[in-house]
This record gives structure tokens, sequence and C-alpha cells, in this order.
């Protein structure tokens, strides 16, 4: 049975194995820096786990702006888990967390978003920093 839950310092271990296990994609979080970067940002976001008893199957990490929107930044499924909704049981737990807001997401994977209904709603840009001349 899938239970989903708030993140709290305990999962931490767990959080980054599930992450290191995903493989280079995910490599700017697990080194020493930006480990402790991410556990600061986990602890500032809306970041929920799916556990399938004591196994962390997948997470979501969203970014609330106040009253209007939702912003899901990061949502990794094991890749020995995918198929089973996890993934769309973790988007449906922010739909009813937070109800009246609309919910943006940050994909690079939007295949998968389009499977779930989701349409894509103009683009995000990297914004580099200004040169000193």
């Amino acid at each position: 049975m899938l239970n989903l839950r708030r993140y709290g310092k305990q999962d931490e271990n767990d959080l980054f194995q599930l992450i290191e296990s995903e493989g280079e994609e995910w490599n700017d979080y697990l080194t020493e820096e930006g480990r402790e970067n991410y556990k600061k940002t986990l602890a500032g976001s809306l970041t929920l786990l799916a556990y399938e008893g004591e196994e962390l199957c997948g997470y979501s990490r969203s970014i609330v702006d106040g009253e209007f929107d939702v912003y899901v930044c990061d949502l990794l499924v094991h890749q020995e888990k995918r198929g089973n909704g996890y993934g769309e049981k973790l988007m449906a737990a922010i739909y009813e967390k937070y109800p009246n807001h609309t919910v943006f997401v940050m994909s690079d994977v939007d295949e998968y978003y389009e499977k779930l209904g989701y349409r894509k709603e103009g683009t995000v840009f990297e914004v580099n920093p200004p040169s000193s001349s």
C-alpha cells in the first residue's frame, strides 16, 4: 500500500539514495555542496514522499508562491516502480492540498505530463548572469 506524507529530516538518507539511483541527470544534488544546498531547499519546499512499506518509491518537490500558484520543480519515481501511478498520486496530493491554486510543472519529460492530460503553457527560460563590462 502506498503511503504519501511530507518530507522530514528522518527521510534524508532514503531521499538521497533515490536521487543517486537515478544516475547522472541528478548529480548536481549529490556533490557535497549540492547535497547541503538541496537539504536547505527541501526544508523550504513542499516535499511529498511516496513510501511503499519502508521503501521510498518517489517524491515531489514544489514551491508555493502564496495564494495563486504551485510550481512542481522535481518529480521522481524509482525506475523499478514506474508505471504504477505513483507520480500521478503525488501530483494529485498537491492538487488536494492546494485546490484553489494553479499548478505548473518544470519538466524535462514533457511526454509524461502530456500523457496525464496536462497542457503546455508557455516556456521557461534560464537567465544568464549579466556580463560585467
